[in-house]
C-alpha cells in the first residue's frame, strides 16, 4: 500500500493526530504496540438496477382482422360486391423491466494495523479490513487516506 511507505518511520501520535485515535491496542512484548485503527466510515447507496427487453417490431401483436363480403344483386341487374373488415387486438405491451439487482446500502470503512516499536515509530502499517471507495475506487483505505495513483 503506497500509504504505508508514507508513514513508516513516522511517529504514531502524528498518525493518531492526523487521522483520529486508534479503535484498540495490543502491547507486545519488546514494548512495542499493535494498533487497530478505523476510519472512513460512511454509507453508500447503491440504486436497483434493472434491464429492459427491445420493443417488439411488431406493431400488431395480438391483432385479429375479421373480414365480411357480402354480394347483393340490384334490381336494374348490377351486382355488387361488399367487403367489410374489422380488427381488434391487443395493444401491444411496454417492454418489461427485469430487476437485475434491488437497492442497497454498503457501509464504506478502513480498518488498519499499525505496529510501532517502543520508540512509538511505526514499523508496519497493514490494511486488515478495506472496502470498496467511493466512486469508482476500490479501497476505501486509499479514499481516506489520500493514496493517489502515480
Amino acid at each position: 500500500m503506497a500509504t504505508q511507505s508514507h508513514w513508516i518511520g513516522q511517529p504514531a501520535d502524528s498518525f493518531f493526530t492526523f487521522y483520529g485515535p486508534p479503535a484498540s491496542s495490543f502491547p507486545l512484548s519488546d514494548g512495542g504496540e499493535i494498533f487497530t485503527w478505523v476510519g472512513g466510515e460512511t454509507t453508500r447507496h447503491i440504486p436497483a438496477q434493472y434491464a429492459t427487453s427491445a420493443p417488439r417490431k411488431d406493431n400488431d401483436f395480438g391483432k385479429v382482422t375479421k373480414t365480411k363480403t357480402e354480394t347483393h344483386q340490384t334490381s336494374d341487374g348490377r351486382t355488387i360486391t361488399k367487403t367489410t373488415s374489422s380488427s381488434f387486438g391487443l395493444i401491444p405491451a411496454a417492454p418489461a423491466a427485469q430487476l437485475i439487482s434491488p437497492a442497497r446500502t454498503e457501509q464504506l470503512y478502513c480498518e488498519l494495523q499499525i505496529t510501532v516499536g517502543p520508540d512509538n515509530i511505526i514499523r508496519m502499517l497493514h490494511a486488515t479490513n478495506d472496502t470498496h471507495g467511493e466512486g469508482v475506487s476500490f479501497s476505501r483505505c486509499a479514499d481516506v487516506l489520500g493514496v493517489k495513483k502515480s
